[in-house]
């Protein structure tokens, strides 16, 4: 299907459109596991957790900017509508830390 336009339904089957979205719901998974195991405070020294957190994050900028690269000259619809999906999975992930200085 490279080369031809896509729908949503087919967009959404290309793994760089929804990878970073599992990487972010991923990430958000891994800070309110934490906090509900031992709560918001700030701790001393970073944990695995944050560390992956931290590795899940960065590590879906290359794949956002492929997707980009990629479907927004042949779906630019589609694929602008993706990566609002995949900004706001972020942003989600991003908030709890924010918003709990963690």
């Amino acid at each position: 299907m490279d080369g031809q336009l896509v729908g949503m339904g087919s967009i959404y089957r290309k793994t760089s459109a929804w990878l970073p979205v599992a990487m972010s719901v991923t990430a958000l998974t891994l800070v309110m596991v934490h906090i509900a195991f031992y709560g918001g405070a700030r701790e001393a020294d970073e944990g695995a957790t944050a560390h992956l957190w931290q590795i899940l994050m960065a590590g879906q900028l290359p794949v956002i900017l492929y997707f980009a690269v990629k479907w927004l000259p042949v779906a630019r619809r589609e694929a602008l509508v993706a990566l609002v999906v995949q900004l706001v999975a972020a942003l989600a992930a991003m908030a709890p830390v924010y918003l709990l200085h963690l």
